[in-house]
């Protein structure tokens, strides 16, 4: 495979039917960050976990960050657009946690059958959380009730819409029963995070932006679907707050190329 390629990586073993807008050139990006952890501390990934990392999270501010979105560009946050926020919720069984997605419904007129968290725009006096909330019970009927608020990651700014969005982190006491709603939602389902670091489920590649910039670009390879842009980013900054901090030390390798 040459340094510049379009072609998907690895074969067609996992993925989705999703049309990755790729740009013309496109590299292989590194490894991911939980690489070096062993074996070991990449399974048994429960809810525990999940709560220590975002424990040291929770008193930090994060700044907003671009995630490329195609077309890639650049700028702030369009203050004439209404933030957005989404609910990354979890659940345990056997000791692994697992996290809801939900693939975008074809009749919705923008990322039709792309994979996402449960979320949307903000109504106007709305909080950040509380349209998290609201968006998980209209989209797949989550009870809001039930959902015990962890923390939240790194916020983010879309190139292409310059949309912010705030991504909550919440538990379950027990497995949900989804209820999708068919107007937003074509699927909804549950992987878990230990799933999510296995091999060949990471993956990243390096996208060249109009100014001849390099960009990160997430993906995890699922057995139905392909997690990818603003959403793999977040299960990335999940399964890194989870990992990196736990056991071994061996975890901090060789960094992973940003562009």
């Amino acid at each position: 495979m040459g340094a510049d390629t379009a072609e998907v990586w690895p074969p067609e073993r996992r993925g989705g039917k999703q049309a990755i807008p790729r740009p013309p050139r496109v590299r292989r990006g590194g490894a991911p960050p939980w690489a070096y952890l062993p074996a070991a501390e990449r399974g048994g990934i429960s809810l525990a976990r999940v709560r220590q990392g975002m424990a040291r999270r929770r008193d930090a501010e994060p700044a907003p960050r671009q995630v490329p979105d195609v077309p890639l560009g650049r700028g702030p946050a369009d203050s004439s657009r209404p933030p957005a926020a989404v609910l990354c919720a979890l659940f345990e069984e056997a000791g692994e946690a697992h996290v809801i997605l939900t693939r975008r419904s074809s009749n919705l007129r923008s990322h039709t059958g792309e994979v996402s968290f449960p979320g949307g725009r903000l109504e106007i006096g709305e909080a950040a959380v509380d349209a998290a909330l609201r968006e998980a019970g209209e989209e797949v009927g989550i009870d809001p009730s039930a959902i015990e608020i962890l923390g939240q990651l790194m916020p983010l700014v879309t190139v292409r819409n310059q949309v912010l969005i705030t991504p909550f982190v919440g538990g379950l006491p027990t497995r949900p029963n989804l209820h999708p709603n068919p107007a937003e939602v074509e699927r909804a389902f549950d992987v878990s995070l230990a799933e999510l670091v296995s091999e060949d489920v990471y993956r990243e590649e390096l996208w060249q932006a109009p100014d001849e910039s390099w960009r990160s670009i997430s993906f995890f390879e699922l057995w139905e679907d392909t997690v990818w842009g603003a959403t793999a980013w977040m299960l990335r900054d999940l399964l890194e707050l989870t990992l990196m901090h736990h056991g071994s030390q061996t975890a901090h390798g060789p960094p992973v190329a940003q562009g």
